[in-house]
């Protein structure tokens, strides 16, 4: 509240001054002794307002305004670049110093006679004792409380004041004091740069390391003293309360009272799938390089080099207990695009042994699914179409068989028996077929002894019926009905290799050793429809088209791959890959791409619609192994090869490898242009 002084006024002021004067006290007052009414004849008040004021209404005048106050300095830098030492690059720091010290004081003032004072002080809290000059009173020590020396001396005299001075003396630090109002260290001129790393470290674990040699008496000599152990500790147990035994009904399970092992712990649903997808992870994990490649990777190099492809090397799939096994033959399941067998034997007749069958995953590269070990070795296997848990399995020793990968038993289901129709010579191929009329499955096999054989799986037994034996010759059946001569028995064909006709289901095309292809027919046991000439040694795969089902191809030892037209028996294209064909595969997804997999280690893969005489892809595998077989992945683009070493690899085709027909033709009628092509005929015609 404003507060005025009155004053009085002198009575020879001027007139005008004093009416100012009141005028100005009535200003300030507030108020009129008069009552307002009596001073009419002063001029009206006039308010002044500079020029360019803002205009406010009432409303906005009445308005509170909130001011929020913070602790940032509007001066501090917001732009502060610091050189980050991980990521080598400069970045903008976020951290921003909004101190602003106004005023800071350190003393460094201590007492003469305290022990502290005569210790040696670091740098940083150096002191330094600074005597004012003779003459001066109200010292920093005398306003502490501490006598001077003077008021020492007049106390106890001057015998002891040179003394005392001495002592001050030597007290007093050697060398030119620092200046602790001026002086600043460099160090607290810098910013302190937070960590760049930190690290734990901890103590690793305790661990021995124990090696013995482990028999069969050491190991009943430790189930012994187990034993005795027990028996002790069933001894000292207090006897009252106790069971029959000793022991109270609570502890009785603590004993274990049967011998477990792993198998009874793995054979667990529950435990079993954990475990498995545990694996899985830990897999994914070490290989995650190699998935993101089977996911996302394309080749660069395909942009550049159209009419060029290339195959990315996956996971290798090696069985440990059979290295030395050969793969002898590739199946992958019909509805698990990740899933597929693998059969182990030995295509060396001198060195056989026991086979096997082991399922692998593209999830776990590193061990089998699962194992079925055979008496002999295997040399063909396929995968039921429909029922995807089916297994038909061709041994070396001339016996095929069955197997269920429902059944918790490794045994197969089906085998055939020496006096059931069994095979003489290995079995080289199997391959399932459509049910027969009474819904029975049933597959066919091919063998060296000359019989294509279909097998028939009843309820209790596996049944056979030989669809023909094969000859070099076909005589007539008057000459068959007859007496056989020794020169007809050696007159049989070793059959290698058979494939059906996508739409016919009686139609097949045989290959043998001595380089002929037949097509037959279930309905003529006795005759083939039509004999192919065009190889000079053993042929080990033919294969029909699955676009165009009058089409296939058959791969030989004789180094060279033929297209065939089933109703012509001369090849319509012949191509040399300069090495032994093991196996052939048409691609899933285009009737004119092909994959051959030949005996010095490469693959090579073909496109009749960008090349007619080479390949587009010919690329080294493996080294100093023979690849035996090679089978295209029915969902992704994935090619499986396998090699006489027991070692099977995944590759990944690039984009070139795998194109599909972007024209309004179908894949039918594109391989039909090209082989019309091929005839030197015109695609129009």
């Amino acid at each position: 509240m404003k507060s005025v002084r009155r004053t009085k006024i002198a009575p020879d002021a001027p007139t005008l001054g004093r009416t100012a004067s009141m005028h100005s006290l009535r200003s300030a007052n507030g108020d009129d002794n008069n009552g307002g009414g009596g001073e009419d004849w002063l001029p009206p008040k006039v308010l002044l307002k500079p020029a360019g004021q803002l205009q406010l209404t009432e409303t906005e005048l009445n308005e509170e305004l909130t001011r929020i106050l913070n602790a940032n300095n509007p001066h501090a830098p917001q732009n502060i670049a610091r050189f980050n030492h991980r990521e080598r690059v400069f970045k903008a720091s976020p951290n921003v110093d909004h101190l602003v010290v106004h005023f800071e004081f350190d003393g460094y003032m201590s007492y003469k006679n305290v022990d502290e004072s005569s210790a040696p002080a670091p740098v940083k809290d150096s002191v330094a004792v600074v005597e004012p000059p003779s003459g001066e009173a109200g010292t920093a020590t005398e306003e502490a409380g501490t006598p001077t020396p003077a008021a020492e001396a007049g106390k106890d005299g001057g015998e002891g004041l040179e003394e005392k001075a001495k002592e001050e003396e030597q007290k007093k630090p050697k060398g030119p004091l620092r200046n602790q109002f001026n002086f600043s260290e460099r160090a607290s001129q810098t910013i302190n740069n937070p960590f760049r790393e930190r690290w734990t470290n901890t103590e690793p674990p305790p661990q021995r390391t124990l090696s013995d040699t482990v028999n069969q008496w050491s190991i009943y000599d430790a189930y012994v003293e187990d034993q005795l152990q027990k028996e002790k500790a069933k001894a000292k147990a207090p006897a009252g309360g106790a069971g029959a035994k000793g022991l109270k009904d609570e502890d009785k399970n603590i004993l274990p009272t049967e011998t477990h092992t792993e198998d009874v712990y793995y054979k667990n649903t529950d435990l079993r799938r954990a475990l498995i997808i545990i694996e899985r992870m830990a897999n994914q994990n070490t290989f995650d390089e190699i998935a993101q490649d089977y996911k996302y990777y394309e080749d660069a190099s395909d942009d550049l080099t159209p009419s060029k492809g290339s195959l990315l090397p996956l996971w290798k799939f090696l069985c440990e207990k059979e290295k030395r096994k050969q793969v002898t033959a590739l199946s992958w399941n019909s509805r698990f695009s990740d899933f597929f067998t693998v059969g182990y034997g030995s295509y060396d007749f001198s060195n056989q042994g026991p086979g096997m069958v082991a399922g692998f995953t593209l999830k776990n590269p590193s061990y089998p699914e699962f194992l079925y070990v055979t008496d002999s070795g295997v040399m063909s296997l396929d995968f039921h179409p429909q029922h995807h848990s089916m297994i038909a399995v061709g041994l070396y020793d001339g016996s095929v068989a069955v197997y269920s990968m429902q059944e918790k038993s490794d045994a197969p289901l089906f085998k055939s028996a020496p006096k059931a129709g069994k095979h003489t010579d290995p079995v080289w191929q199997v391959s399932w077929q459509k049910d027969d009329l009474d819904g029975n499955a049933n597959f066919f096999s091919i063998s060296t002894d000359g019989r294509v054989t279909q097998w028939t799986l009843l309820k209790t037994e596996l049944n056979h019926t030989d669809v023909i034996k094969l000859r070099l010759e076909m005589q007539s059946p008057q000459e068959i009905e007859g007496s056989i001569d020794d020169g007809q028995l050696f007159s049989l064909a070793g059959g290698s290799c058979f494939d059906f006709h996508k739409q016919l289901d009686h139609l097949f095309v045989v290959g043998t050793e001595e380089g002929k292809i037949f097509k037959c027919s279930k309905e003529y046991n006795n005759q083939y429809l039509l004999s192919f000439e065009g190889h000079q040694m053993s042929v080990y795969a033919v294969r029909y088209n699955h676009f165009h089902h009058n089409v296939f191809i058959s791969a030989s030892a004789d180094w060279t791959v033929k297209l065939w037209d089933h109703d012509e028996d001369k090849p319509i294209m012949s191509f040399d890959l300069n090495s032994s064909v093991g196996d052939i595969a048409w691609a899933p997804y285009s009737s004119t791409v092909f994959a051959a997999a030949t005996a010095d280690g490469k693959v090579c893969v073909f496109d009749l619609a960008e090349n007619k005489y080479e390949p587009i892809s010919e690329q080294q595998v493996v080294r100093k192994a023979k690849l035996t077989h090679i089978s295209f992945n029915p969902f992704e683009p994935v090619l499986l090869v396998g090699d006489d070493k027991g070692q099977v690899i995944s590759l990944k085709l690039s984009p070139n490898l795998r194109k599909k027909n972007k024209s309004g033709d179908d894949e039918a009628t594109k391989l039909k242009n090209i082989i019309l092509i091929a005839r030197g005929q015109s695609p129009t015609d």
